[in-house]
């Protein structure tokens, strides 16, 4: 805990059996007071190496539900056990557990309501080994995406996140879709909703490993991105209101 807040951790897991215990290791428990690992239906140890490990909450899917359904059970189980701090961490160790602490005090202070681990603040993304298309592609992407949200993030496409209760249970990610796009939809549901969005430096990996999407999940991902960013800027102007907008819940 930090300050009488509840902090968990949520992993979600597909094929992470050979990252799993090494991310799940440099996890500062000093702090952390759960951590959820929710399989999508993995092909190898995941779940048979997150219980050597001791990881008391594990949620096998009967049927792969992707990577934004993946993320749905964490955030539902999270808030279940009475998380008042989610942070969202790839068990494929691309990103370092050891950005937990700092990223829960910015929460915890009450200064603000969602962080994002960036890899492109710094040179930490070419310097890990993210290949130089996916960088182009991702300045590109975050580029028209400020444009359309009105904001000014170094990028939107981090799979290392944290958020407070409130957040979470303020808009309906249960309506976004069960792909990757679910991330996006995700920000401009936070973005629409008010919440101010932190980001701090975060050095990245790129290895065998770790886990990347092909070149056409790529180009459909980008094209998902596209549109949820349009989507976002014709709810607010009003012309074309859009259900992932429409259904906050109440604090």
């Amino acid at each position: 805990m930090i300050e009488g807040k509840k902090i968990v951790v949520v992993l979600p897991a597909y094929n992470a059996a050979k990252t799993l215990e090494i991310t799940y290791k440099e996890i500062d428990f000093t702090i952390v007071d759960e951590v959820i690992l929710v399989d999508d239906l993995s092909h190898d140890e995941t779940v048979a190496i997150g219980k050597k490990l001791g990881i008391h909450h594990i949620i096998v899917h009967e049927k792969n539900k992707g990577y934004g359904g993946n993320q749905k059970t964490c955030y539902n189980k999270a808030l279940e056990i009475g998380a008042d701090i989610v942070i969202m961490l790839h068990p494929d160790y691309q990103y370092t557990p050891k950005l937990i602490p700092s990223m829960s005090h910015l929460i915890a202070s009450g200064l603000y309501d969602v962080v994002l681990g960036s890899r492109i603040l710094g040179k930490g993304a070419l310097k890990g080994g993210m290949p130089m298309i996916k960088y182009v592609a991702n300045r590109l992407l975050t580029l028209t995406q400020n444009i359309l949200l009105n904001a000014k993030l170094s990028e939107y496409h981090t799979g290392y996140r944290a958020f407070s209760r409130r957040a979470l249970i303020s808009i309906d990610y249960e309506a976004n879709s069960d792909n990757f796009v679910f991330d996006n939809q995700m920000l401009s549901q936070l973005w629409n909703a008010g919440f101010e969005i932190a980001e701090i430096t975060c050095p990245t990996k790129y290895f065998d490993d770790a886990s990347s999407i092909n070149i056409k999940n790529s180009s459909i991902y980008g094209m998902g991105v596209l549109k949820t960013s349009i989507q976002y800027r014709l709810h607010k102007w009003g012309l074309l209101k859009n259900k992932i907008f429409l259904h906050a819940k109440n604090l």
